[in-house]
């Protein structure tokens, strides 16, 4: 049986981890005002009334979060800078992919190391499987983080009140597997996800797939993308010598278990555009925003 330590009045309390909480709540507000507005460009009096605070503290907000200031924040959500990304994208494709975990962006970015579960254990729905959970907050509101012996198997995202409803999904993924709450346990991975401080490429995160064998394959060409770029499903499903298999590609990334560390929010629709996100559009907006934040900092 699963038991959920989950408190309505997490965000009222005080403490780092509600602030940080509190922080992506306004934020997200914002974003979802920014990301129907930004033709209009709207100003940082307008941004603030949308998420609920006042001009200077979304200005702060915005440089404690991501380091960028909101307009800087706003000309990174728009669709010219995901086109930006995928154009530039195209003329490094190949040597990002083939690179691995070096490229230009990845000296800032998580440094991964990773390994597939057998074909046998995915396909037994997890079965004999034991993985830990725990709730964590994050940059893009509350961290769902999933682990076993060998390292983190899932990693998924909450709006406030929405943890239990985004565990069950999690959950459903693998409903042979024997789930244990374990906030303690999950903690230090949940840092070592979000402190920048902790990425290390002497102190790798290991990352358990659990997966089809074709699931697994177009989740490692997603690790191979640096931050700061983005690639189409078309462009995926090359690298893997499946052109035609673009459809595909597009569910599998769906489906990828261990958000923000796989990158699936660096996939792009053909012409630019940023498609949907199973954790939400603007949480696929707010990372990448925060990680031009990340760039514009070297």
């Amino acid at each position: 049986m699963m038991t959920l330590a989950i408190h309505d009045q997490r965000l009222t309390k005080p403490g780092p981890q509600n602030a940080a909480l509190r922080d992506y709540d306004s934020v997200r507000r914002a974003i979802a005002f920014i990301s129907e507005n930004w033709r209009a460009q709207p100003t940082i009096e307008a941004m603030a009334d949308a998420a609920g605070v006042t001009p200077d503290e979304l200005h702060h907000l915005f440089r404690r979060w991501a380091s960028i200031t909101p307009k800087a924040f706003m000309q990174a959500l728009t669709l010219d800078h995901a086109k930006g990304l995928l154009r530039d994208s195209a003329s490094i494709l190949d040597a990002a992919l083939d690179s691995g975990l070096s490229g230009p962006g990845r000296l800032h970015d998580l440094f991964v190391t990773h390994e597939a579960m057998s074909p046998g254990e995915w396909k037994n729905g997890g079965a004999g499987l034991t993985l830990r959970y725990g709730f964590h907050p994050s940059p893009f509101g509350t961290a769902i983080v999933i682990a076993t012996d060998r390292g983190l198997s899932g990693l998924a995202f909450a709006d406030h009140g929405d943890e239990k409803v985004a565990l069950a999904d999690m959950t459903r993924r693998w409903p042979n597997a024997t789930y244990v709450e374990d906030h303690e346990g999950t903690a230090p991975l949940a840092a070592r996800i979000f402190d920048t401080r902790l990425w290390r490429p002497d102190q790798p995160l290991r990352v358990v797939m659990i997966g089809t064998d074709f699931e697994v394959r177009v989740w490692e060409t997603l690790l191979k993308i640096p931050m700061g770029r983005a690639v189409s499903y078309s462009d995926i499903a090359c690298n893997i010598n499946s052109p035609k298999a673009s459809r595909a590609v597009g569910a599998a990334v769906g489906k990828n278990p261990v958000s923000f560390v796989v990158p699936c929010h660096r996939a792009l629709g053909k012409s630019g555009t940023l498609t949907g996100y199973h954790w939400g559009i603007t949480r696929k907006q707010a990372m990448l925003g925060w990680e031009a934040g990340q760039l514009g900092m070297q």
